[in-house]
């Protein structure tokens, strides 16, 4: 039996190493837990390494990474047969203030102001699909077809749950962002 090539250690240095950071950052807000985030980061970066063949060079290695780690975290999931949370979308829709923050990518930009630990303690408490879209899109920075190759679905459907994700944010963060003076407090809102 052959053994696979073996790696190009200067290569994978090069090229995906620079991303740990990114790779544990998500690893963190997919999981939760600093311990388990440890766990995901040095596996991928270990699969990652063993795979390093299959790497198509100058392609997109951070998206390479975060699809080996999403994989990782799925199988784990899988392996202690959690269940994802439901959440009711029509209960979101009177706490949205994407019109409150009119810009050229109002989303953006209220997270940009916002970005503090109660903003990351609402990102964790997320159900898991819309947090990996909107960690992936809006902490990493990666594109709408990086993201439904990561987590392997189609477009809309990223889309989708990273409006939805946006839509929970808002609902959970509607009240810090009055008291904070970010937006003002909605007449309308139930």
């Amino acid at each position: 039996m052959s053994q696979p090539p073996s790696p190009d250690r200067e290569g994978f240095e090069r090229e995906a190493l620079v991303h740990l950071d990114a790779v544990y950052r998500t690893a963190l807000r997919l999981s939760g837990s600093p311990m388990e985030a440890e766990d995901l980061a040095q596996e991928t970066m270990f699969k990652a390494f063993r795979g390093w063949h299959q790497y198509e060079a100058g392609t997109n290695a951070k998206a390479w990474l975060l699809t080996i780690l999403r994989n990782t975290f799925i199988n784990r999931y899988r392996r202690t047969k959690q269940r994802p949370e439901m959440v009711d979308i029509t209960e979101i829709e009177p706490y949205t203030v994407f019109h409150d923050v009119q810009d050229a990518s109002p989303a953006q930009t209220f997270f940009d102001r916002l970005v503090d630990d109660e903003v990351l303690r609402a990102i964790d408490a997320l159900p898991e699909d819309f947090r990996e879209v909107l960690v992936l899109s809006d902490v990493e920075g990666l594109t709408y077809a990086e993201i439904a190759a990561s987590i392997e679905a189609p477009v809309g459907t990223v889309k989708s749950r990273l409006f939805r994700a946006r839509q929970l944010l808002q609902r959970e963060l509607y009240d810090y962002a009055v008291e904070a003076g970010y937006i003002e407090q909605r007449r309308d809102r139930p």
